[in-house]
């Protein structure tokens, strides 16, 4: 997929209602795990993808809580991990102390630079626990194992766009999360 290709979105995964309806559903696991409002929480929300998922969770969780968003980048161009990552939005509050909770929209193979980098140094800024939450899982793609404490919904290796996600930053903006279509 190095060059842009015509494509369309092919079949509707999840609907909006289904995605919603889910949302809801981590936000009370979370709200249940974290019920001790003394403790800090922080919901980090991985940009680009994330936003629109993180905006939702929040308001489904039922305790005071703090996010912010990180912004990363491992790759040289759109195919090729260049293997440096790179901080392109840090953090603006401090994780020392805090319950944290790593929310992204995808995870694959598990190998992405990007994700490990950011628990590791979550970990080496003294955050009380880290922890992630996902919206969709490939496991199987996985070839690195990655700890998911929270996720959306398991799918098929499948290229997926809506809620967040994109191709080629086209897309975002679809309340719902559908199947990408090449053609050829």
């Amino acid at each position: 997929m190095g060059s842009l290709q015509p494509h369309r979105v092919a079949e509707v995964l999840f609907s909006e209602e289904q995605i919603q309806v889910r949302v809801r559903e981590l936000g009370a696991a979370i709200s249940g795990d974290f019920s001790d409002e003394s403790e800090p929480l922080l919901l980090v929300g991985v940009l680009k993808g994330a936003s629109l998922f993180l905006s939702d969770l929040v308001r489904e969780i039922a305790r005071p809580l703090e996010f912010d968003f990180v912004a990363l980048s491992s790759y040289g161009d759109a195919t090729e991990t260049s293997g440096e990552v790179r901080v392109l939005k840090d953090l603006d509050i401090a994780v020392t102390g805090k319950h944290v909770i790593i929310v992204e929209d995808i995870l694959d193979t598990g190998l992405t630079l990007r994700f490990s980098y950011l628990i590791e140094n979550l970990i080496a800024r003294h955050a009380k626990s880290v922890r992630v939450c996902v919206l969709l899982n490939k496991p199987s793609r996985r070839r690195v194992p990655v700890p998911v404490d929270y996720c959306g919904f398991e799918i098929e290796d499948r290229f997926v766009v809506g809620y967040g996600m994109d191709y080629a930053e086209q897309y975002r903006h679809l309340r719902y999360i559908g199947v990408i279509e090449f053609i050829k």
